[in-house]
């Protein structure tokens, strides 16, 4: 492996993958010169009260629908591979075994889900086995997290150069990325309307091929 190499990942739930998903991938890898990004489905997502609609098996077959053809993005079954819940610390530290170091690791998330980062498993510790890649989102701006983070705010940074030393750096993009959501998705096939400009063409023909979030028959 190139010990240069920076790679992005980006986790999720993915039900469904969604273009805002693939448009903030892409962001970050144009942001952060990032070699590549990985789409990591979780098995069990931790923060999320019950199981995900559809199995692993279908999510990770739309998340690779959803970016076949996309320069520099692929699909990795890391957390669909391991038992229990996927949370971020132990996905991390697998891909420290992997070989890759914390200065290679790039891991992604929207503003609204890193501003209860204090929430999350390990935390903080867990910020120190990866450099952070935050995306706006619609109606979460960027500029609020330094007052909402008051203790993360020294490490927010919108150059795309990682500290040599030190705690690893939480690095800012701004992206105009779709303002949908997986649940708004599941609301809209659960009222046969259509998603167009929401998913993939290729990842709606699949849910409805499939019969997924109740899709049969439409």
């Amino acid at each position: 492996m190139n010990a240069a190499a920076r790679i992005g990942f980006l986790g999720g739930t993915l039900d469904p993958i969604h273009l805002g998903h693939v448009s903030a991938a892409r962001a970050a890898r144009a942001a952060l010169a990032l070699d590549r990004v990985e789409i990591m489905p979780a098995r069990i997502p931790p923060h999320r009260p019950r199981h995900p609609c559809a199995s692993a098996f279908h999510r990770f077959a739309m998340a690779a629908l959803a970016i076949a053809g996309v320069d520099g993005l692929l699909v990795n079954d890391t957390e669909l591979a391991s038992s229990g819940p996927s949370y971020t610390a132990d996905t991390l530290l697998r891909l420290h075994g992997t070989g890759l170091s914390r200065s290679q690791i790039f891991f992604i998330t929207g503003a609204d889900a890193f501003a209860e980062i204090a929430t999350w498993s390990r935390y903080p510790q867990v910020l120190d086995l990866a450099q952070f890649v935050v995306i706006s989102r619609p109606g979460h701006p960027l500029v609020e997290l330094p007052s909402r983070l008051p203790a993360l705010a020294e490490r927010m940074t919108r150059d795309r150069a990682v500290r040599a030393r030190g705690h690893s750096s939480i690095f800012l993009v701004d992206a105009n990325t779709p303002d949908v959501s997986s649940t708004e998705i599941r609301e809209r096939i659960g009222r046969r309307e259509p998603l167009a400009g929401l998913v993939d063409p290729a990842v709606e023909g699949y849910i409805v091929r499939h019969g997924l979030y109740g899709a049969a028959g439409i």
